[in-house]
């Protein structure tokens, strides 16, 4: 089985970056000032990157189904080759920006 690139990206930055800023923010668990407002953010980041994770993945199997409900109504083969792949991208896609991002943010 391959993976299409745009899912190895997801996973590659979940791989590589997330421990990285993971320990930024463990390093920031003290008393220092402002510690509760990177807390505070991160709680919400994860939230809110729940959120649009549920919305994309639910807008990607509805795509999908659309696509089959359409392919199987012309007689055209379906083309459901790498769905599960573009399912998986659409429900990690929010997760890997914010890791990104944050990535980012915290090696400064």
């Amino acid at each position: 089985m391959f993976l299409s690139a745009e899912l190895l990206q997801e996973v590659a930055s979940f791989w590589f970056q997330a421990p990285l800023v993971i320990s930024s923010r463990l390093r920031d668990f003290t008393i220092l000032p402002g510690s509760a407002m990177e807390t505070n953010r991160m709680i919400t980041e994860k939230l809110s990157a729940a959120a649009e994770s549920f919305v994309a993945l639910n807008a990607a199997m509805a795509k999908e189904g659309l696509a089959a409900a359409a392919a199987l109504a012309t007689g055209r083969c379906a083309g459901v080759m790498g769905a599960s792949d573009r399912l998986a991208v659409a429900a990690l896609k929010p997760y890997g920006k914010r890791i990104r991002a944050n990535a980012r943010r915290l090696v400064k």
